[in-house]
């Protein structure tokens, strides 16, 4: 019944932070995931999780030290983080993943990296990707609380990218938000500042056209509470339809309803093949010379890194671009099948990588490493 209301209000606005109703089957929903209550106050839906991390990250952008705010960005990343730093005047702060132990985040980096940007910006906030894009690792509870006991050393507010949460395909992982482990860890780390990020867009779903996302905020100062919510006010609401996506998402079927089983069966049948296609492209990569790819147990992209051959650089630096990019564009003249270059996520200085999805069904994933393996070939051929 809410739904056809909602449906049929599609052409009018709706309270800016989105309907109540939807926003509290969302902390519902954030309740029964992480056994920890939410507040719908703290609630606000976004057309996708992209506008409500453009919001939040507005929240950062000011500093009394005469230097821009800094956001710590994990390297590589889903370049929408660089973007709004470049947008807002804000100063990146690079933090390496590290790919030697399957991309997983070291707090010896982070405080590497914290250090360093010191004496450039005065540091703000931390993303964290988890599951990761496009690494596709997933953080460990052990993880996620060296990171919260980080982020409250240097009073840092965590932005929490939590969008591939239904997207964990390694046996014994499993998705831990941070706002349970936080709230788990007690005083006075459920005091830190964090934001968390759901979208309609990922997971099992794929409901990109109707962008619907929600954020979670807590433990903000009632007075930046109050001005943040007239901030959202004067961006009006999110895509109602978005918001009736989200609604759905958050309350899906339960067992005493007629539609459950086919429900389960198809959530279950996407998420097996998911997981699937993300072992067959983690084994073949690693299966072609000149490639190396970490095992893929999250998220929808496999991450390999590319040894290039010293030809390739020269070529690359004299026509002026990346050696990754260089390869991408003859990897598509050649056999047809279209990457992006590491570069545009981020890579250690001196690797190259290029992100693929395993979105396709498994038969066209086949095709394209098939085709990936003979460019391969050539491409090796030709520059060594």
């Amino acid at each position: 019944m809410f739904l056809c209301v909602l449906y049929i209000l599609t052409g009018a606005y709706t309270a800016s932070p989105g309907i109540d109703v939807v926003r509290k089957q969302v902390a519902k929903y954030i309740e029964k995931r992480d056994a920890k209550y939410s507040d719908y106050e703290n609630v606000f839906l976004s057309n996708g999780a992209t506008d409500g991390v453009r919001a939040v990250m507005t929240l950062v952008n000011h500093s009394t030290t005469g230097k821009p705010p800094g956001v710590m960005i994990p390297i590589p990343q889903y370049p929408l983080f660089s973007a709004l730093v470049q947008e807002y005047g804000m100063y990146q702060i690079d933090y390496f993943l590290d790919e030697e132990n399957d991309w997983a985040i070291d707090v010896k980096e982070l405080r590497r990296a914290i250090r360093e940007s010191r004496k450039h910006c005065d540091p703000r906030m931390l993303v964290v990707i988890n599951p990761g894009n496009p690494s596709g690792f997933v953080l460990s509870k052990k993880d996620i609380k060296d990171i919260i006991r980080f982020a409250y050393e240097e009073s840092l507010f965590i932005l929490a990218d939590e969008v591939y949460q239904f997207n964990v395909y390694e046996d014994g992982l499993h998705f831990y938000s941070f706002k349970k482990i936080l709230t788990e860890m007690g005083p006075p780390y459920n005091e830190l500042e964090l934001a968390s990020f759901m979208s309609a867009s990922k997971g099992f779903m794929g409901e990109c056209g109707s962008r619907g996302g929600f954020c979670e905020i807590i433990n903000l100062d009632p007075g930046v509470k109050k001005m943040f919510w007239k901030y959202i006010s004067s961006h009006l609401c999110s895509s109602t339809i978005g918001q009736a996506m989200i609604y759905c998402i958050t309350n899906p079927p339960h067992p005493n309803e007629p539609s459950y089983d086919k429900f389960m069966k198809e959530k279950t049948a996407i998420l097996q093949s998911l997981k699937e296609r993300a072992n067959f492209v983690t084994k073949t990569f690693n299966s072609i010379k000149g490639l190396e790819c970490k095992k893929v147990v999250g998220a929808m992209y496999a991450f390999p890194r590319i040894f290039i051959p010293q030809k390739v650089i020269e070529k690359a630096k004299g026509m002026g671009i990346e050696p990754d990019e260089l390869y991408g564009l003859e990897l598509l003249e050649t056999v047809g099948v279209c990457i992006i270059p590491g570069n545009q996520f981020g890579q250690r200085p001196g690797t190259y990588h290029f992100r693929m999805t395993f979105l396709p069904q498994i038969d066209d994933v086949k095709i394209i490493l098939q085709r990936i393996n003979k460019f391969q070939k050539i491409f090796m051929e030709k520059y060594q």
